[in-house]
C-alpha cells in the first residue's frame, strides 16, 4: 500500500469515526445520561461552578481539585475554540454555534459520567501517585474480564498514539504556524523553546503540570475573555441580530446567512453535523480523555470531582466557544471572500479579520498569543494523558521518564515539519478513543446513577443550605473492596 493509498484510507476512517453516525452516538449518550441521572449535571452546574473555586484538598489525591480543573481545561481548550469556532461558522453557516451549544449540554452529563467512573476506580500506582482515567474503569468496572481488558487495551493505545499527533504536533505546528505567519520568526527557533518549555515542565510530572496548568489556564482564559468582550461590546448593534440568525439557520431546514453571514448557505443538517462535531472536538466530551485528570484529584467522593470536571465543557464551549463565535458574528466578516483565491475567509485568518474591526493590526498579536498559550496549555495536557495511558500499558518507570523526555522532543518536530499522513492518523486515534468510552460509560451507567444519586442525598441537600460536609460513605467503601480484591 503505497501512501497515497494509505493517506486515502485514512481519510475514510476519519469520516466515519467523525461523521454523522458517531456524531448521534455521542450526542445520543450524553441524553440517556442526562435522563438516566434525571438531569442532575444540568440542576446542580451552579453547585460545580461553586466548587470549582472551594478549597477542599485534604483527601487522597496528587493535585488539587482546581488543578485537576485546569490540567483538564489546558488539553481541550486549544486552537479549536480559535481555529475551530471559526470554521464550523464558514462550513455549518452561525447555526453551527447553536449546535455547539445543544451538543455541550449534553456533554456535561458525559463529562460527569466518565469522571465518576474515573475517580471511583482508580488505583495508586509503585510511586504513589493516583492511576485512573476509562481504562482502569474498564479493567476493574465491568465484570466480564475480557471485555474490560481488551477495552483497556485499545482506549489505552488511541491515547498514546494520538497524544504525539493531535496533543503535540498540531499544537507545536499551530503555534509555529501562528507566530512564523504574523512575525516572521523562524520556526525552529519557535520549535526549540517550546520543546525546552514543554520538557521543563513535563519531566517533574502532574504535580508541575497541575501547578503551571493553574496558572496558564486562568490568565490565557481571562485574557481572551477581555478582548473578546472589547470587540462584542464595541459592534454591540450587531449582537441581536446575530444571535436571532444563528438560531434562524439552526433550525432552518435550508438557509441562506442574512446580514452576518454572507453569502453562506447551510441546512439544519449541515449546521447540526459541523457544530456538533467542532464542540466534541473542542471540549473533549465523550473522548475519555478529561476524566484521566480527574482521577488524579484530592476529593473525598467520586461524584464531587464529577461535577468539578464536567464545567469544563461548559467553560470551554459555552464561554469560550461562544465568545469566538459572538466576536466573529458582531463583525459582520462571516462570509467574506478572499480576493486572491476567490475562496471564503475560514479559520485563523477569519478571527483574525473579526478583532481587526476593532483592534487593527493588533489582531494578529491577540489571535497568535491566544493561539499560543491554548495550545502550549494543550501539549502540557496531552502529555499527562499520553503518560497515564502508557502507564497502564507499561508499568515500569524508566518507560515512563522516557516517554516524557521523547514527547517534550517531538514538539520541535511538529513546529518544523508538517505531515499530513501524521495529522489525519493522529486525529484518527483521536475518535477512536470514543467507541470504547462510550461502552464503557453505557455497561456502567447503573455505578454513575448509584454515585450520582448517593451523593445527592448525603452531600449536595446539605452544602446548598451552607453546611460543609466530608463524606466518608460508599464511595470510600467501593475503594477498600476494590483494595481487598487487589491484595
Amino acid at each position: 500500500m503505497g501512501i497515497m493509498d494509505f493517506s486515502k484510507l485514512l481519510a475514510e476512517v476519519n469520516n466515519f469515526v467523525w461523521g454523522p453516525v458517531m456524531l448521534v452516538l455521542l450526542v445520543g449518550t450524553g441524553i440517556f445520561l442526562t435522563v438516566r441521572l434525571k438531569f442532575l449535571p444540568w440542576r446542580n452546574l451552579g453547585y460545580a461552578i461553586h466548587m470549582v473555586f472551594s478549597k477542599r484538598d485534604k483527601h487522597a489525591g496528587d493535585i488539587s481539585p482546581f488543578q485537576s480543573l485546569m490540567t483538564a481545561l489546558s488539553a481541550t481548550i486549544g486552537t479549536g475554540n480559535i481555529v475551530g469556532v471559526a470554521t464550523a461558522m464558514v462550513l455549518g453557516g452561525p447555526g453551527a454555534l447553536v449546535w455547539m451549544w445543544i451538543s455541550a449540554a449534553f456533554g456535561l452529563s458525559t463529562k460527569y459520567g466518565e469522571s465518576v467512573l474515573a475517580v471511583k476506580y482508580r488505583e495508586t500506582n509503585s510511586v504513589g501517585e493516583m492511576a485512573g482515567g476509562p481504562m482502569y474503569a474498564m479493567k476493574n468496572g465491568i465484570k466480564n474480564k475480557y471485555v474490560g481488558r481488551t477495552l483497556a487495551f485499545l482506549f489505552s493505545l488511541f491515547v498514546v498514539l494520538a497524544s504525539f499527533g493531535i496533543g503535540n504536533m498540531t499544537q507545536a505546528n499551530s503555534i509555529a504556524a501562528a507566530l512564523s505567519s504574523s512575525y516572521g520568526i523562524p520556526t525552529w527557533l519557535i520549535g526549540g523553546v517550546i520543546a525546552i518549555m514543554a520538557l521543563s515542565v513535563l519531566v517533574r510530572g502532574i504535580r508541575s503540570i497541575g501547578f503551571v496548568s493553574s496558572i496558564i489556564v486562568p490568565v490565557m482564559a481571562a485574557f481572551y475573555f477581555l478582548v473578546s468582550i472589547v470587540v462584542i461590546c464595541a459592534n454591540f448593534e450587531a449582537v441581536p441580530a446575530g444571535i436571532a440568525e444563528m438560531f434562524r439557520m439552526a433550525f432552518s431546514v435550508d438557509s441562506v446567512a442574512g446580514g452576518i453571514g454572507g453569502s453562506i448557505v447551510a441546512s439544519m443538517l449541515t449546521s447540526m453535523r459541523w457544530g456538533v462535531a467542532r464542540g466534541v472536538f473542542s471540549n473533549e466530551a465523550g473522548l475519555g480523555s478529561a476524566p484521566i485528570a480527574a482521577a488524579a484529584a484530592r476529593t473525598d467522593h467520586a461524584s464531587r470531582q464529577g461535577y468539578v470536571n464536567m464545567t469544563g465543557t461548559f467553560f470551554d464551549t459555552m464561554i469560550i466557544c461562544m465568545l469566538t463565535g459572538l466576536v466573529i458574528a458582531s463583525s459582520g466578516v462571516l462570509g467574506t471572500v478572499d480576493p486572491a483565491t476567490g475562496k471564503l475567509v475560514s479559520g485563523v485568518q477569519l478571527t483574525i479579520l473579526a478583532f481587526s474591526t476593532v483592534f487593527g493590526p493588533y489582531a494578529k498579536l491577540i489571535v497568535s498569543v491566544s493561539i499560543a498559550l491554548f495550545a502550549f496549555s494543550t501539549i502540557l495536557g496531552w502529555e499527562y494523558y499520553g503518560e497515564k495511558a502508557l502507564e497502564y500499558l507499561i508499568e515500569k518507570r524508566p518507560v515512563i521518564m522516557a516517554y516524557r523526555i521523547i514527547f517534550s522532543l517531538v514538539t520541535f518536530v511538529g513546529a518544523t515539519t508538517t505531515l499530513e499522513v501524521v495529522w489525519n492518523f493522529s486525529d484518527t486515534m483521536n475518535g477512536l478513543m470514543i467507541i470504547p468510552n462510550l461502552i464503557c460509560l453505557l455497561w456502567l451507567n447503573k455505578d454513575i446513577a448509584e454515585e450520582c444519586f448517593d451523593y445527592e442525598e448525603h452531600v449536595v441537600t446539605f452544602e446548598k443550605k451552607g453546611e460543609q460536609i466530608d463524606y466518608q460513605g460508599e464511595s470510600e467503601a467501593a475503594e477498600d473492596e476494590l483494595a481487598g480484591q487487589k491484595s
